[in-house]
């Protein structure tokens, strides 16, 4: 299992598939499977019964799992790999954080 860099509310790019070049906001990650849900990419048609919580039924679409290799994160409207490094903070507690590769720029 791989280390995840990827946290929900982060802004992504698809890199491949039929969504390429699409960017959203991740809404669940998946980390046991390596997988996100991006909002608004790869939505998949649903059939659903009349139920309490949808008297209607029918027809609906909604997100479905992209893998984590198709994705990257998005900072200053470029997509950049990610990297984790320790930082020490004013109190000289070690923090891990997360910072863009190409630029070396910490993002949180």
């Amino acid at each position: 299992m791989t280390k995840f860099k990827l946290k929900s509310g982060d802004t992504v790019r698809v890199i491949a598939g039929k969504d390429k070049g699409k960017e959203g906001k991740i809404i669940k990650v998946d980390k046991k499977n390596e997988r996100v849900y991006v909002e608004g990419i790869n939505m998949a048609t649903k059939h659903s019964k009349p139920s309490a919580a949808n008297q209607q039924g029918g027809i609906i679409t909604q997100e479905s799992a992209i893998h984590l290799s198709n994705v990257m994160y998005v900072h200053k409207d470029k997509p950049v790999r990610l990297g984790v490094k320790e930082v020490e903070d004013k109190n000289g507690r070690v923090k891990r954080v997360r910072f863009a590769k190409s630029t070396g720029e910490v993002i949180d």
